[in-house]
Parts: C-alpha cells; structure tokens; sequence
C-alpha cells in the first residue's frame, strides 16, 4: 500500500468534519471537566453505522459457531494479485485501514478517546470473543462490541507494571462445590471508574506451585457484583478524555461460568501477549493522528508568529524542526501501510514486529510534540495552545503497552531466537 485511497480519503474527511463539528467544542470539558467520552464516541459509531456493522459481523460469528463451520479459507497470495491492482489492498486491508482512519482522525485532537474506545471494543470485547464460550460471547460480546456497554481489561497491578504476570498477586481459590474467590488490586484501568464488564485477570491459588509460575486466569465481572469496588478517575498527566482508576476486589465470589473459556487450561500468557501484539500496532495510528496535527498547528504557527520583523518559519532552526516532523509523518504512515498489508495478507505482525513499530511511533509522537511546543515558545506551555495537549497525550505512548524499554526487551529476544 502506498497511498490512501479516494474512498479513504473521503471516509477521512466525513470523520474529521464529525470531529470538528461534535468533539472539538467538547474538548475543554473532555479535558478539564467531568465529561465521560462515551456518549460522544456512541455517537460516532451510530453515525457512521459502526455499531450495525459490529452488531453484523458479530451476528454472522455466532451463526458460523452455532452451526459448527471453520472460518472462510484464505485466499492464496496470487489470487489476491490477480483480484488487486497493484499498490492497492483488498476487502480484508480496506476493513483494517476503515479501522485505522478514525484513531488517527480522533488523535488529532483527543487520544483519550480512542484509549477508552480500544480498551473497551478492543481489549475487552477482543478477549470475550478471542477467549470466550459461546455463551460467554451471546452473554458480553455483543454489548461491548457496540459500545452498547464499557469495558475494562484488568491486569497491572499497584507492584507489577511491566512485570505484569511475574509480580501479579491478585488470586483465584477454588470454593468448595464449584466457582472461586478472587482478591485483588488493579491500577491504571482505563475505563475502572465507569466499566460495566471488566475482564479480571489473576493468578489461580495452587499449593506447592511458585507464585511466578501459577496459572493465570481471566474472569468477566459485572458493575455491582458483592466485593467489587471501582475508584473514581485518577488525575494524572494526559489523556484526561480516558477516565483511569482503580478496582479493588474482596472475597468476589464467582461461578465457572465467569471464567473466560470456562477452562483453567487457556493459554492465557499467550492470549495476552497476542493482545500485547494488538495494542501496540495500533500505537502508530494513535501516534499519526497526534503528529499530523503537531505539525499542522506548527507550519501554521511559523508562518504566523513574527519575531525580529520576520515570520520564525524563515530561520533555518524552525525549518530544521519541520522538516524532522515531516520525516517522522511519513515514517509512521509508512507503517501504518505496513499494517495494513499485512492484515489484507492475512498475516498479523510477530510481536517483534509490533513492539519495533510502537517503539519508534511512540518516540517519534512525543519528539514533534516536544519540537511544536518549542517552536511555539512560550504560547506552547500554555494550555490555551492545543500543542501543550497534544504533549502531554503523547507522553503516555512511552509507557503503556509496553514501555520503551519493554519493546527494546522484546525485540533484542526475538532477534536473539533466531
């Protein structure tokens, strides 16, 4: 893929005038306010129709695994020649870019939305449907899919960020007669304060067996449930628009049908390391979005802003710090296309390949959003400027999913294996 293409383009624009027209003037409030973002993103989806076309494909899912058939098989790389021009992608790309456009369309001016959109379609319905019975699937996935509902995926802990399944301390007993008890702490939920189904992931209590090396379990939870308590929203740095919090459980007691798969047997480090994979891919949409709009405010601003009785854009400095914006802009589409042929080739990304392109995506958004907030000097430390935002988002690109370091880690060790 080498471009998008005009219905691309055109979807783009639709999405970027609903942006302009129906979250820009909610921004302040997003921000500095008590707005939830979740009213506003239903709207997107109605608006768009994207809750019909989840409730679709999640409607022909379920008839396909009620009537025991085996996914479509995929078509061969020379079919997908002969049925593709050149330089363009297919149904299966198409999907994946129309996934893609309205991430870097809301990034533009509120990454906290599409972190509380992702963990709760992405995350959360992605692991009911990934993991799930179908009963499990009928029972949350529908609701979730359509953001019909909120959810959260729970998994690091007050002691476990990166460590997240070594340090993890939260447990799981078996009770007597069927079901367990789980107790536990999560931290930096997005979605805890207002989720009405969380996937909480912990440890199973199994004697004679390490902590680190004990079985990890998912199990689906409901708003309400007797010894589940959900914080109110944390302050922190960015991403004000993604309400964040803590879950607190005690002596929560659940049945079997609750665990995800109904089976203590799920390849759940795995499962979580695809989700990983997942996450991170989408990084460099979320990354695009906040680049685009840095350099759009900074080529703006350059021409603009007077200093010396001469616009800033004519001294070399200022010039330099585009140009690198420019380069970073099509570095992260580049990627972003590499995303997107790959799923057109039925291929998802190894999570080495993942973790290289959230590692330079998330470097690269918060190098132009510091460079914009120089180039605007002054006025670009103050929040009446949209690049001081747009900073302080793209901090958190760094860190969640995986931090920076976390990615080195994973790419050295695939590289290593080989």
């Amino acid at each position: 893929m080498i471009e998008w293409s005009e219905q691309h383009l055109m979807i783009r624009d639709a999405v970027r005038r609903f942006v302009e027209a129906e979250i820009v003037p909610n921004l302040e409030e997003l921000e500095h306010g008590d707005m939830p973002p979740y009213d506003l993103l239903r709207k997107l989806f109605a608006t768009f129709g994207m809750d019909e076309m989840a409730r679709s494909r999640f409607e022909r899912e379920i008839a396909r695994e009620k009537a025991g058939e085996a996914k479509a098989p995929k078509t061969s790389s020379s079919e997908e020649e002969e049925l593709v021009p050149r330089g363009r992608v297919g149904a299966k790309g198409d999907a994946a870019a129309m996934t893609m456009i309205p991430i870097i369309e809301l990034c533009r001016y509120c990454p906290g939305m599409v972190t509380a959109m992702g963990v709760s379609m992405g995350l959360t319905g992605g692991a009911v449907m990934s993991k799930g019975t179908l009963a499990q699937k009928e029972r949350w996935g529908l609701d979730l899919l359509t953001l019909d509902k909120i959810g959260a995926w729970a998994i690091t802990e007050p002691g476990s960020g990166s460590d997240a399944f070594g340090g993890m301390k939260s447990s799981a007993r078996r009770k007597e007669g069927g079901g367990y008890i789980l107790n536990g702490n999560k931290t930096f939920i997005t979605n805890g304060p207002h989720a009405d189904t969380i996937i909480f992931i912990c440890k199973l209590e199994e004697e004679g067996v390490p902590m680190r090396e004990r079985k990890i379990l998912n199990f689906v939870l409901d708003r309400g449930m007797k010894g589940l308590v959900q914080s109110k929203a944390m302050r922190k740095m960015g991403l004000h628009s993604s309400p964040t919090g803590e879950l607190f459980l005690s002596d929560v007691e659940v049945e079997t049908d609750r665990l995800l798969g109904e089976s203590e047997e799920q390849p759940s480090r795995a499962g979580a390391k695809e989700t990983f994979s997942t996450e991170r891919s989408g990084v460099a949409a979320m990354a695009l979005g906040i680049v685009e709009r840095c350099l759009e405010l900074s080529v703006k601003y350059a021409k603009e802003r007077v200093q010396f009785e001469r616009p800033i854009g004519e001294f070399q400095l200022v010039q330099l710090k585009l140009a690198k914006m420019e380069v970073a802009r099509t570095n992260i589409q580049n990627l972003v296309f590499r995303h997107i042929e790959l799923v057109d080739c039925g291929r998802r990304p190894t999570l080495a390949e993942s973790s290289a392109m959230k590692l330079y995506s998330a470097q690269a958004a918060m190098e132009v959003a510091l460079e914009a907030v120089q180039i605007y000097g002054g006025n670009g430390y103050m929040s009446e400027y949209q690049v001081e935002q747009l900073c302080r988002d793209a901090k958190v690109l760094q860190i969640y999913a995986g931090t920076d370091e976390i990615q080195v880690s994973s790419i050295a060790r695939d590289l290593l294996a080989g």
